[in-house]
Parts: C-alpha cells; structure tokens; sequence
C-alpha cells in the first residue's frame, strides 16, 4: 500500500493502493461508507453515528443519520463519475459542525492498476476557507486520525471485501 502523502497550503493530498477491481474500490468508499468511516468518533451530532450516507449523484447530500433518526449534513455531491471520480463538497468548521459558508472540496479519483488493484487519490481541497485555522485543519486533515489514517483504514476494508467476494 502507497501511504504518501503531500500538503500545500490550501489542501491535503492522499494517495492508497487498493486490492480491489475499480468498482469495488469506488463502491467501499461512498455506497459502503460505513464498513470504513469510524462513526463512534467522526459525527458531528448529539446522538451516536448509525450511517453515513452519499447520495450517488451530483446534488445529493452528504450527511450522518443518528441512531435515532436525527441527520446532520456534512456537505454535498458536487461530481459522480462512477466508478471513476467523485467530488464532495466539505461543509464542517473548523468546530466542525455544519456551516454553509465553508465549501472546501474532496475530491476523490479512481485508477484502476490492473484487474484486482486501484490507486485511489484523495485531495481535499481550500482549505483557505478557514482563514486563521487553516493550518491547524490542514495538519488535522493530514493527522492519523484524519484522511492519513482513514484512507489506509479504507484499503484494508476494501481489500478485505474484494477477498471475500472472490472467494
């Protein structure tokens, strides 16, 4: 697994190899979001995290849904270029809570290496919009808790699921 990762000012850059075909990989990362994305610490609402979702297509919501029913945005589909790309647009403070004025980007491509591996590319992007924090969200970002830890969390998940699939 590829676990470099640059940063410039304004965004994070995250590069994973993924043993999983193309689709696969791009269905783990939105459709099953919830098999990688670690709910118990990364929500934003009052209740504990049940689901994340990504609607699978260009204006769709981006969002958490509580264990009792409550949802709380988190952004939205900006791009859906299945199984090749998608673009979310990241609308959480530097609180992170929801805030509408902040409309920083993750933008996520999809290579397929061969028939059972996929290069995935994450860069999330303007992190300028956070004006006097944007440095500290950029190092939270690129952290081990951040899209660094997730997004390896994310390959093994995948590769495990493409195992299994094939088995």
């Amino acid at each position: 697994m590829n676990g470099s990762t640059n940063t410039t000012d304004h965004m994070v850059r995250k590069s994973v190899t993924v043993a999983a075909p193309l689709a696969v990989a791009f269905e783990v990362f939105t459709a099953q979001i919830e098999a990688w994305w670690p709910m118990a610490s990364h929500h934003i609402g009052q209740a504990d995290c049940a689901a994340v979702v990504i609607e699978p297509r260009a204006g769709g919501r981006w969002f958490e849904r509580g264990v009792d029913g409550s949802e709380c945005d988190w952004g939205r589909v900006l791009l859906w270029d299945a199984p090749n790309r998608v673009m979310l647009m990241w609308q959480l403070s530097a609180q992170f809570q929801f805030d509408r004025s902040i409309e920083t980007e993750v933008d996520v491509c999809f290579t397929a290496l061969d028939a059972q591996t996929t290069r995935v590319d994450l860069e999330h992007r303007r992190l300028d919009m956070y004006g006097a924090d944007a440095a500290a969200m950029r190092e939270t970002f690129s952290s081990p808790s951040g899209w660094n830890g997730m997004l390896e969390h994310y390959a093994q998940v995948a590769g495990k699921l493409a195992a299994a699939a094939r088995t």
